[in-house]
Parts: C-alpha cells; sequence; structure tokens
C-alpha cells in the first residue's frame, strides 16, 4: 500500500483510516482515486463527528509527504482536503478545518513555487465556503503575513515571480472575503494587518502606472486580465477591500497608503499616488469621503516641512480627491479642509519669502528654481481651493465666500485673519492676491436669485475695500469676483475689451426685468458700488486691463440692477469720470485721463443704446464721431494701442469732445426720464476704508473752492476778513440779479432732498460742512458754532461783531454756496 503498512494491519486499522488511504494510488500519476474518493465523502457526511480524525490523518500524510518531496501525493491530498470540504457544511467541519489550515500553511512554508500555489489555490475555495456559524478562535495571521510576503516575491524567473505574486494577492483576496463574512471581521481591519496587506497591493498596482501611465477614473479590469496581470489583480483585490471598510476602519486602510508612497518616495512625481486615491474615492462608500479627506489634511500637515514638490503632490492629491468627494456627502470637512489648506498657503508664502531674505544678493540657481517651487504649491492651493468652492451647493459656497473673504488681511485692520505680521508688507500682498484668487475661482459659475444674497453686507464691505489698496492687481481681481457675482446671464464674454461697440443688439446680451430685491439694493448698496468705480479710475497705476473692468463692471450693472433711478446714477457718475479727466484735481497721468475718457465714451455708447433713447443715442453718436476725427486718443480703440500720441493738455479742447449734461438732461427728459438729479454732481461717501486701505483720503477728492485774494501779511488777512460782514451778505442776496438764481436753487435743493437717495445726500451734506467748518475758520477767521437747537440757523462771529439766527441756505460767499 501507498502508506507502507502490510495487509494484516491494514485491516485492523479504523475505518476513517482505510478510506483515505484508498484514495491514494500506488503511483501518484494516476491521480486521485474518485470511487474510494466518493466512499470517504459519503462517510464523512454520515458520521460528520469523525471529520476532525480524517482531516488530522490527511494533514499527518500530507506533512510527511511534504518531507519526502513526494509532490504527487500532496497534490492528491489536498484534492481530497478540497472535496471533502465543499461536501461538508456540518458544525463538526470546524475542527475538520483546522487540520486543513494547517495543511495549508504547511504548503505555504515550503520553498517550492508549486505548493505554494496549490496552497493558496485550497485555501481560496476554503474562503469562498459560507459557514453556518462563525468561528471564534480562528485567527489568519500566519496567512496575512506569508500572503503579503508572496506579493513582494523576487524570484529569478520572471515567470515564477509572477505566478508568485498572483497567489499571493488571491490569497489576501480569500483572507479579506473570509474575514468580512465572519462576524469576527474586525479583526483583519487591525493595523498589524493593515500595514501588510495595503502595501502589497499597492506594490504590484505600481507596476500598471509604470506601463500604462493611466490618467482619468479608474476602471474595473476583466477577469481574464485580472488573472494573468499582477498589477490588475491588486487593483481589483484593493478595490474590494476599501468596499468592504466601514465607518470604524476606514482610516486603518487609508493610513498604510501614505506610508507606501513616504517610503517610496511616489510624491515627485504623483501620477502613481493620485491614481491610488482615485480608486480609493470610487471604491469607498460615499459617505465615509470625508475620512480620506481628514488623512489627506493631517498628512499634508505632517509634511508640511518638506519639499515644496512634496507638499505640492499632496495637494494635487486632494485637489483630486475633493472633486470626486464634492459631488456626494463631504460632511464636515467643508472648513477645515479651507482652513488647512490657506494655513498652508502661509506657509508656502513665508517660506518663499525667508528664501528670498536669505539670498539678497545672490540669486543662486536653486533659490529662484525653490523660489518657483513654491508658486507651485501656491498655485496647487488656489487650485484646490476653487475647485472644492465651485463643487459646493449654492449655500454652503456662500459660507466658503465668506470665510475666504474673512481671512483676507486687510492694512491696519486686527481682524481674524491669517497672520502676516512676520510677513511684511510683501507677504501680505502675496496672500492677499492668491486668497482673492482663490476666492475668484470660488464664485465662478455663481447664480444667485438675487444680488443681495451673492452680495450680504458682511460680504460686499471687506470685499470692496481691496479695491481702494494701491496695487492694480488687486483691483482687478476685486472686479473679476464682482462679475462673477454679478453676471447672472452669462453675459461678461460678450462684452470683453473696452470699446465702442456699434450696434449692442448684435451681442444678443440676455436680462430680465429687474426684481424687487434687487432694486432695494442698488438703494442700498448702490452708492457703494458707484464709490469703487470711481475711485477706481482715479489711480496712477491702471493700466488697460483695469478699465477693461472698470467698463464691464458699468455695463453688466446696466445689465443686471438698472432701473429708471439707477441709469440717471450711472450717467452721473459717468459725467463725473468725465471731470476728473479734464479738471485733473490728481494729477494723473495723460494716459489715465485719456484712458478714463475712453472708458466714458465706450460706457455712455452702450449705455444709450441699452435704453433706446433716440437723442441720447444722437448726443453720444455725435461726440464719438467728433472725437475720431479731432481726438482719436479719447477712444478706446485708440489710447489702448502700443503706440498712441497723447496730447500734452486736455485744457484747450472744445466742448464738442465732451459729453454734456444739459444735452444728456433734454434728450432724457423728453422720453419721460426724471432728469433733476442730473444737475447734481455726483460725490462718493466718506467712509473709513480708505485709511484701512492705504490710499489719499476721499476726502481729497472733494473740493470746494473758495476766492482767496492773495496776501501773505496779517494785515492783510486782517484786511480780507472785513470786507465779509453780514451787510455784504444782504447786499448778495437782494441783488436782483440773482434772486432768480437763488429761488431755482433751492427748489433743486427741495427736490434734492425728496428724490436723491439718503446716503448720497448725507455724504455730500456731511462733506460740505465739514469743510465749510475747516476753511472759514482758517482762511477768514471765522468761527462757525452748532446752534444749540436744530432751528437750521448758524452762529457767525466776523471780527467785533456778532451776528445770529442767519439761515444755513442764506449764507452766500463768492463761487461757494452751502446748502
Amino acid at each position: 500500500l501507498s502508506s507502507g503498512v502490510c495487509c494484516c494491519c491494514a485491516a485492523l486499522r479504523p475505518r476513517y483510516k482505510r478510506l483515505v488511504d484508498n484514495i491514494f494510488p500506488e503511483d501518484p500519476k494516476d491521480g486521485l482515486v474518485k470511487a474510494d474518493m466518493e466512499k470517504l465523502t459519503f462517510y464523512a457526511v454520515s458520521a460528520p463527528e469523525k471529520l476532525d480524525r480524517i482531516g488530522a490523518y490527511l494533514a499527518e500524510r500530507l506533512s510527511r509527504d511534504v518531507v519526502r518531496h513526494r509532490y504527487g501525493y500532496v497534490l492528491i491530498a489536498m484534492e481530497a482536503l478540497d472535496q471533502l470540504l465543499m461536501a461538508c457544511h456540518s458544525q463538526s467541519i470546524k475542527p475538520f478545518v483546522e487540520s486543513f489550515l494547517h495543511m495549508v500553511a504547511k504548503l505555504l512554508e515550503s520553498g517550492e513555487p508549486k505548493l505554494q500555489v496549490l496552497g493558496t489555490n485550497s485555501f481560496v475555495k476554503f474562503a469562498n465556503i459560507e459557514e453556518d456559524t462563525p468561528s471564534y478562535h480562528r485567527r489568519y495571521d500566519f496567512f496575512v503575513s506569508r500572503f503579503s510576503a508572496m506579493c513582494h516575491s523576487c524570484d529569478h524567473d520572471p515567470e515564477i515571480q509572477t505566478e508568485i505574486r498572483i497567489a499571493g494577492i488571491r490569497g489576501i483576496q480569500g483572507v479579506v472575503r473570509k474575514t468580512v463574512n465572519d462576524e469576527l471581521r474586525a479583526t483583519i481591519w487591525e493595523p498589524q494587518h493593515m500595514d501588510k496587506i495595503v502595501p502589497s497591493l499597492l506594490f504590484n498596482m505600481q507596476k500598471i502606472d509604470d506601463i500604462d501611465s493611466r490618467i482619468g477614473p479608474p476602471s474595473s479590469p476583466t477577469g481574464g486580465e485580472k488573472e494573468e496581470n499582477p498589477a490588475l489583480l491588486a487593483e481589483n483585490c484593493f478595490r474590494e477591500l476599501l468596499g468592504r471598510a466601514t465607518y470604524g476602519n476606514m482610516n486603518n486602510a487609508v493610513r498604510p497608503v501614505f506610508a507606501h508612497l513616504d517610503h517610496h518616495r511616489l510624491w515627485d512625481p504623483n501620477e502613481f499616488a493620485v491614481s491610488c486615491f482615485k480608486i480609493i474615492m470610487y471604491s469607498i462608500q460615499a459617505q465615509y469621503s470625508h475620512h480620506v479627506i481628514q488623512e489627506i489634511l493631517g498628512h499634508l500637515d505632517f509634511r508640511k516641512r518638506d519639499s515644496p514638490r512634496v507638499r505640492a503632490g499632496i495637494i494635487q492629491v486632494l485637489l483630486e480627491a475633493v472633486a470626486i468627494a464634492a459631488k456626494g456627502s463631504i460632511g464636515p470637512t467643508v472648513l477645515e479642509v479651507f482652513n488647512t489648506l490657506l494655513k498652508h498657503l502661509r506657509i508656502s508664502v513665508d517660506f518663499e519669502l525667508s528664501d528670498r531674505r536669505s539670498s539678497a544678493g545672490s540669486a543662486t540657481f536653486s533659490t529662484s528654481s525653490k523660489e518657483s517651487d513654491e508658486r507651485i504649491v501656491q498655485n496647487a492651493i488656489i487650485q484646490t481651493i476653487g475647485f472644492f468652492g465651485s463643487n459646493l451647493p449654492d449655500y454652503q459656497r456662500s459660507e466658503i465666500m465668506m470665510f475666504i473673504m474673512g481671512k483676507v488681511p486687510v492694512f491696519g485692520t486686527t481682524s481674524q485673519s491669517l497672520d502676516t505680521s512676520h510677513l511684511g508688507d510683501m507677504g501680505t500682498r502675496r496672500i492677499q492676491i492668491m486668497l482673492l484668487r482663490s476666492l475668484l475661482m470660488v464664485t465662478s459659475g455663481y447664480k444667485a436669485t438675487t444680488i443681495s444674497n451673492a452680495l450680504p453686507p458682511p460680504f460686499l464691505d471687506p470685499l470692496l475695500s481691496p479695491s481702494l489698496m494701491e496695487d492694480s492687481e488687486l483691483r482687478q481681481l476685486v472686479l473679476e469676483i464682482l462679475h462673477n457675482l454679478i453676471d447672472r446671464h452669462d453675459n461678461r464674454a460678450k462684452l470683453r475689451g473696452i470699446r465702442i461697440i456699434p450696434d449692442v443688439s448684435d451681442l444678443k446680451i440676455k436680462r430680465d426685468k429687474i426684481s424687487r430685491q434687487d432694486v432695494s439694493f442698488m438703494k442700498k448698496h448702490g452708492q457703494q458700488l458707484y464709490r469703487h468705480i470711481y475711485l477706481g479710475c482715479k489711480e496712477e497705476d491702471n493700466v488697460q486691463k483695469n478699465f477693461e473692468l472698470l467698463f464691464t463692471s458699468l455695463a453688466l450693472t446696466t445689465i443686471e440692477l438698472a432701473n429708471e433711478e439707477v441709469v440717471i446714477d450711472l450717467i452721473r457718475l459717468a459725467i463725473a469720470l468725465q471731470d476728473i479727466a479734464i479738471i485733473n484735481e490728481d494729477n494723473l497721468p495723460m494716459f489715465n485721463r485719456c484712458g478714463v475718457m475712453a472708458l466714458v465714451a465706450a460706457y455712455l455708447n452702450f449705455l444709450s443704446q441699452m435704453i433706446a433713447v433716440p437723442a441720447f443715442c444722437q448726443h453720444v453718436s455725435k461726440v464719438i464721431e467728433t472725437r475720431s476725427l479731432e481726438a482719436a486718443y479719447f477712444l478706446p480703440e485708440t489710447i489702448f494701442k502700443d503706440k498712441c500720441n497723447l496730447p500734452k493738455s486736455l485744457e484747450k479742447h472744445e466742448k464738442d469732445l465732451f459729453f454734456l449734461t444739459n444735452k444728456i438732461a433734454e434728450s432724457l427728459g423728453g422720453s419721460g426720464y426724471s432728469v433733476e438729479r442730473l444737475s447734481v454732481p455726483y460725490v462718493p461717501q466718506v467712509t473709513d476704508e480708505d485709511r484701512l486701505s492705504r490710499r489719499k483720503s476721499i476726502v481729497d477728492t472733494v473740493s470746494i473752492q473758495v476766492d482767496i485774494l492773495p496776501g501773505n501779511s496779517t494785515e492783510d488777512k486782517v484786511d480780507n476778513t472785513e470786507e465779509i460782514t453780514f451787510e455784504a451778505l444782504k447786499k448778495a442776496i437782494d441783488n436782483n440779479g440773482l434772486e432768480e438764481q437763488e429761488k431755482e436753487k433751492r427748489r433743486l435743493v427741495i427736490e434734492k432732498f425728496q428724490k436723491a437717495p439718503f446716503e448720497e445726500i448725507a455724504a455730500q451734506c456731511e462733506t460740505k460742512a465739514n469743510l465749510l467748518h475747516d476753511r472759514l475758520a482758517q482762511i477768514l477767521e471765522l468761527t462757525i458754532r452748532p446752534p444749540p437747537s436744530p432751528s437750521g440757523t448758524m452762529t457767525i462771529t466776523a471780527g467785533h461783531a456778532h451776528y445770529q439766527s442767519v439761515p444755513v441756505y442764506e449764507m452766500k460767499f463768492p463761487d461757494l454756496c452751502v446748502y
């Protein structure tokens, strides 16, 4: 007999041993004796209590055959074990399984590749069997370790190497399936197991990245491919592992990925890292996506001192992860993502500036390369912030807009922004620009139902503050953000570039009737928008792009928010901008003055065609035609050319080149517009933003002209004061030639207080009252004290005379009138 026992002794052996011995032929090449195998199977099913003995005896024979290198009998024993496992499912199978696993372990420990593959195949068959009751004592620690080691096989024969690696991957897959289906499935998710399983799979998956360099969402491999290719099989197993992960063990499966990528330096380049996390994000359950994002953020903090390219690689992985997570559930990590990214943005700027300071005076290649690497990090952060924000729901996007805006540092304030005190002005400016770029990406594609939802006061005020800063790039970013929020019908692309549009109807502008909410918004905040456009035109460092964005701002305001009252305000603003260029109180360069004139021409041409008042269109067209013949540098097509001949002065130009208020009022009045407010010059509001933004005060832009007689001595000043008396004031009021003019002015004052916006009235009155107090006290040596009661009168002391109860509106000086 194959067992080496004589016939007499064999007859005395237990029946289960005789049945086991009979399945082994004399020549192992003949294979398993099927007839005797059927008898053994019937006996095992009929007497399940004998299964443990059958298993122990088979294990004994197999161990002896392995040691003796009788591999033919080993194959027969394993085939018999497999058939018994498939046939028996009673509770008594538990002891038999222990014998079976012991035999599989013996095969895996052998150095023979064929036996290792044989043991793996048997284990995989066992893993697919659903047991009736859980096993509380069985552990698979050895199999996890052994299969993981097989995944790293480095046999000198490539075919054997591939065969062993495939066996190891299939074994890991079997362990995962067996433990997940078991009630004790939590054991496989312990860190000591995951630290072996996950790197083994990634080690084999890495080969597919080297060969194919796949980009994009990974796809599941076909059955034939995954059986032959270790990389595809490992990827499939990795997907299955992640798909079975739950809330409590998700992190244990993800953390070994970071360890593998760190150990093998796969963050730069990071193609394989991106591919891994795409697989992770697509494989896990959607509600667990925020776990992965939190782990990436934590690893970014852990590697914050690494090279810029490593950090950029991690941030790129985060971008891919949030791009997938934003389509599903991202849980409570929204603000955490942005807060962490903004913190690393500040760190990157700090690194960049510290490198620049340390290498001052020695522009080495390594330093410039490191600075450019930090720019890569910063751009990756901005791209991630923008992409994540743009994929959020509207209600969350509004919160993120407020959150980012609250981080923008403003000079002179101690708000809860990023700590940039140690960065200096240059670092603070870099932070401002990058945060605004992030905000620009977040607001891209944002469509609010009302402007008040897109620009609430807590967001509008801090957003417009950077538009007053003396930095053209900051102002450009603010205007572009405003365009994203105001443009609800995607008209911006049609308005790109500043030009004289021959026929606005060709642009096919989309617009809706202005809503009541938008009308209310413009009444409350319209003056604020006008003010920032007005001041934005007065900056000396404006370039062509600034003028283009200012034109687009005016045009979009007209399309989205303009009713009859707003149209009048916009015309007043345009005329005030024209006065900036003509009067030039701010000593602007000639290019800026001509640029402002071109901006006004382009906008009034657009506005006149939008409201379609023929007389208004005719006046605008006539001025533009005259300019094209006599002063082409007042038109955008000419002034913004590279080589444009600028005039030496603008004082000698005739009125035909300018847009005149009286003619505009006459043309609009004939079409039913209320044009009384056109005669009131536009005056921007006075706020604290100028001081916070490090620019000259708005008060400097509002002037009250008072004729001062020449003279430097004290006597001259006294003489001048003596000439202005109460009698002189009375004579000026009683002058018959001015009586009608005074009545007209009073009528305009009354109408102004009835119809003009309150913010405009308050700003104008406050500015003029303060300036009048200072000018009269300093120049005319007048002391003006407010009356004790709101009677509308003032007490005036001039020299030795003392006058009381003079009506405010009756005070009249040469070229000066206070209402």
